[in-house]
C-alpha cells in the first residue's frame, strides 16, 4: 500500500470520527429531557424540554431571553432584568395560543393546566 493511500485513509477516518464526536456532543447538550420550573405561589411547572426542542427546532426562541443554565429565569427576575410572568405569558402561553389558533397541536393555554399547586 502506498504512503499516499495510507494518509488519505487516515484522513478519512479522522473526519468520520470528528463528525461522530460532533453529533454525540450535540446530543449531550440537549439538556434534561424534562425540567421543573419554579411557578411561584401557583406551584411548580413541569416542562417537557426535549418535546419542545423537537417541536420548535430553534432553541433561541426561548434562550434568546434567558441563558441555558439552571435557575437562570429566577436569577434574572431577582436582578430585575426579567419581569415576573414574562416567560410564561410572553413565551409559553402566547406560543401555545398561536399554535392552537393555527389549528396545530399545542400545549396548555391556561395557567391551571401547567402549574401544580403545592399540597397543604
Amino acid at each position: 500500500m502506498s504512503f499516499k493511500r495510507i494518509v488519505t485513509g487516515l484522513f478519512a477516518i479522522t473526519l468520520i470520527a470528528g463528525a461522530a464526536a460532533a453529533v454525540s456532543m450535540a446530543a449531550e447538550n440537549l439538556g434534561a429531557e424534562k425540567l421543573e420550573l419554579f411557578g411561584g405561589k401557583r406551584g411548580k411547572v413541569p416542562f417537557p424540554h426535549h418535546q419542545h426542542q423537537k417541536n420548535l427546532d430553534d432553541c433561541q426562541i426561548c434562550h434568546s431571553v434567558f441563558p441555558q443554565k439552571t435557575g437562570a429565569i429566577e436569577k434574572l427576575k431577582a436582578e430585575g432584568s426579567l419581569k415576573k410572568k414574562y416567560v410564561m405569558n410572553k413565551l409559553c402561553t402566547k406560543c401555545h395560543r398561536e399554535k392552537k389558533k393555527a389549528g396545530q397541536p399545542s400545549g396548555p393555554t391556561s395557567c391551571a393546566k401547567c402549574h401544580i399547586k403545592p399540597k397543604k
